[in-house]
């Protein structure tokens, strides 16, 4: 149990069955009336934010969150395939539980599967990937003045916004967090 007074930001607690993520918090002490605790809550699972405010002696159970390193392989129909690599077990997760969690991940690359009590919420991509550029258009000589993008199509199948001096074949390092080119490999 954890109490209210004792909430610190990327604490996870357990609240009216719904598991929580501490983005921001501030204890408040007014000049009349009782202190108190104005937090901002990011609902894991569905990824809501709200705010609520609590007295300091309010508990709550800390929620463990288990980020278990699996082997993302392949995916069939709406099915997504992991693989521990410790003991080889497979699971397979529906796209509503992994969005668009794997548009800049390939077959046998590593992924984190986050899961509460068992249940499996998310997935969290490597924060930096090198893939191939499969499509996009050349590039003009002169065009550059402004650091122009072009759309480019990576081997995922995902879109990317490029400069204009990237070319088709090219290996780029992308942010899986923004989406955003980073540098040619």
């Amino acid at each position: 149990m954890i109490s209210a007074g004792d909430f610190r930001n990327g604490i996870t607690v357990e609240i009216d069955g719904q598991i929580f993520q501490i983005i921001e918090f501030q204890h408040v002490k007014p000049g009349k009336g009782a202190a108190f605790v104005r937090t901002k809550l990011k609902n894991i699972v569905n990824g809501g934010v709200v705010e609520k405010s609590f007295r300091p002696t309010e508990k709550f159970p800390q929620a463990r969150i288990d980020r278990k390193d699996m082997q993302y392989l392949y995916s069939d129909g709406d099915l997504f395939y992991f693989m521990d690599t410790e003991n080889f077990e497979q699971i397979a997760l529906n796209g509503d539980t992994v969005g668009d969690a794997l548009k800049f991940v390939k077959e046998n690359e590593m992924v984190k599967v986050c899961g509460h009590n068992g249940n499996v919420f998310a997935i969290e991509p490597p924060l930096f990937v090198e893939l191939e550029i499969t499509e996009t258009e050349p590039g003009f000589k002169g065009d550059t003045a402004t650091g122009a993008t072009k759309p480019a199509t990576v081997e995922t199948g995902a879109n990317v916004n490029v400069p204009l001096f990237v070319e088709l074949g090219d290996k780029i390092k992308i942010d899986t967090r923004t989406g955003e080119y980073l540098s040619r490999v």
